[in-house]
């Protein structure tokens, strides 16, 4: 990890915490900290800094902290995303969080397979998890916001349009049309579908809720690839 994250319950007072866990672990076995040594901490939902170790003993460290600095900015991102496979979903929690994006909608699609739904990857205590080890390895602190909509139909129609008002709207797909735009600086809703794409059905709704198609080319990309190469293209 580049950035230990504390949490709150790991304060025992304004400027002291006490780590216990894997990040205990990490600490002795990756980075062979020692009393008197400093590491980089941040504060989940806050400030990061640094942290020296006070004690350190085989189940438990004592760290004395300072937080002066604000975490990375997120990127003016609102991401639609068909929901993947299992085993993809949690890399792409992870790629979501180490880029920046500030906020997820999980959507269901008519290539997105029910039993993707019952998947433990999405109760809320292992999309945090994953969403802790994206932020570990960009160095931020703050936790993109996840939203889950099983419904493709009515959440399109009656929801997509006010998320994609003010921004510009963009649906990832494989056709014949225009390139995706380069290093923007606006805001942006990007809609990125399950792996074999869209449905013809869908990309019109999706463009009737303000989101124009535009492609990276012939290849056809896996889910998590294609995040990252949208991602960083568009920013």
């Amino acid at each position: 990890m580049n950035l230990l994250l504390l949490e709150e319950a790991d304060f025992t007072a304004a400027d002291r915490v006490i780590l216990r866990d894997r990040r205990l672990t990490h600490m002795q076995e990756v980075h062979g900290v020692a009393v008197g040594d400093s590491v980089r901490v941040g504060r989940i939902g806050g400030l990061m800094g640094r942290a020296e170790v006070v004690r350190l003993e085989t189940r438990e460290a004592e760290l004395q902290v300072v937080l002066d600095q604000a975490p990375p900015a997120k990127l003016p991102l609102t991401l639609v995303l068909a929901l993947p496979r299992p085993k993809m979903l949690r890399r792409v929690f992870q790629t979501v969080a180490t880029m920046g994006v500030a906020k997820v909608i999980l959507v269901n699609s008519y290539r997105v397979e029910k039993s993707f739904w019952q998947t433990p990857f999405l109760q809320p205590e292992a999309i945090r998890e994953n969403l802790v080890l994206g932020l570990e390895q960009a160095r931020d602190t703050v936790l993109p916001e996840i939203i889950i909509e099983k419904r493709f139909k009515p959440f399109v129609e009656d929801r997509l349009p006010a998320i994609t008002d003010g921004t510009l709207g963009l649906v990832g797909h494989p056709g014949n049309y225009p390139p995706c735009p380069r290093a923007l600086q606006e805001p942006v809703t990007l809609a990125i579908g399950p792996e074999g794409g869209w449905i013809p059905y869908e990309v019109d709704l999706l463009a009737k809720a303000g989101l124009r198609p535009v492609q990276l080319g012939e290849r056809i990309l896996r889910v998590e690839t294609a995040v990252t190469a949208l991602l960083a293209r568009l920013f």
